[in-house]
């Protein structure tokens, strides 16, 4: 089947729930084959919720476009796409008392043996550890192998690096890197963390409350071609981290404004009393009965 993008996305709003605000509005994203892309935004701006929808974990509503490789990400079920985020190193099953080359083969890592090797070399994991006895750090870095072992066509990663030090995650950006331009895989990326982000993205995106205040556009390591405001390189010497730290300034300014003119607040309650008296104040808060 031919098609024009790896990723298509038209028309998607979504809500959780029926009633509440929706999280996603008219968002529209089009990625070709071989793409990189950052997704900027606050905590909340709806990254995680595009990435599960991408990932097929959340039924689109009627009128939405959600395709990867050219098949509806639900009703579809494209092949080759690969989605990693924060919640599975909490699932208790990862956590039990079993050896990780037990794990990684009862997930057909035996299938992939020259990429798993690669990877276990990369996120420097022991096949000899013991799930329960690792830290988090290295339970992410089992969760990586397992995930990126088998080829993948699109990779949907949501925070995914936030638990590594900073060597292995370089070597995973290296790798990944080299993944999307010797097989055309694509990679859609949302994290807080840019250091060391300065050459990895060809593109990036900045969604604000469900929507993308810029779409995904060209980026090179010396900045966005489009336009975009390049600000002075950070500190660490990192443009896309100072082009991250000035949208989300900007973000918190507009949600600022906002509530200025009527938006339910964030942060203390203005004009909020509080009992004076000792024992009016301890009957309020005490939840011990």
């Amino acid at each position: 089947m031919s098609y024009d993008y790896a990723i298509d996305v038209a028309h998607l709003t979504f809500a959780h729930q029926p009633d509440t605000e929706p999280s996603l509005i008219d968002l529209n994203l089009s990625l070709t084959s071989g793409s990189r892309t950052i997704l900027v935004g606050a905590n909340g701006a709806g990254k995680s919720t595009l990435l599960q929808i991408l990932a097929g974990k959340r039924l689109t509503p009627t009128g939405s476009k959600v395709l990867i490789n050219g098949r509806d990400v639900f009703r579809g079920s494209p092949e080759g796409v690969t989605f990693l985020g924060t919640e599975w190193a909490m699932n208790p099953v990862v956590r039990g008392d079993i050896v990780v080359s037990h794990f990684l083969d009862s997930v057909g890592g035996y299938r992939h043996k020259e990429r798993r090797d690669r990877l276990l070399d990369i996120l420097d994991v022991d096949l000899d550890w013991h799930m329960h006895q690792i830290s988090d750090g290295e339970r992410r870095r089992v969760q990586l192998v397992m995930g990126l072992m088998a080829p993948w066509d699109v990779l949907l990663l949501d925070e995914v690096t936030v638990d590594l030090d900073v060597l292995v995650r370089d070597d995973l950006l290296s790798f990944l890197k080299e993944e999307s331009m010797t097989r055309g895989a694509t990679i859609l990326y949302a994290t807080h963390i840019f250091d060391g982000l300065n050459d990895f993205p060809t593109e990036i995106a900045h969604m604000r409350f469900g929507q993308f205040v810029s779409a995904p556009q060209k980026w090179i390591s010396s900045g966005p071609m489009d336009n975009v405001k390049s600000p002075v390189p950070s500190a660490s010497g990192s443009t896309l981290h100072a082009l991250a730290l000035q949208w989300l300034q900007e973000d918190r300014d507009y949600r600022r404004e906002l509530e200025r003119k009527g938006r339910k607040m964030r942060g203390k309650r203005l004009n909020e009393t509080v009992p004076s008296d000792s024992e009016t104040f301890f009957r309020k808060y005490d939840y011990s009965n």
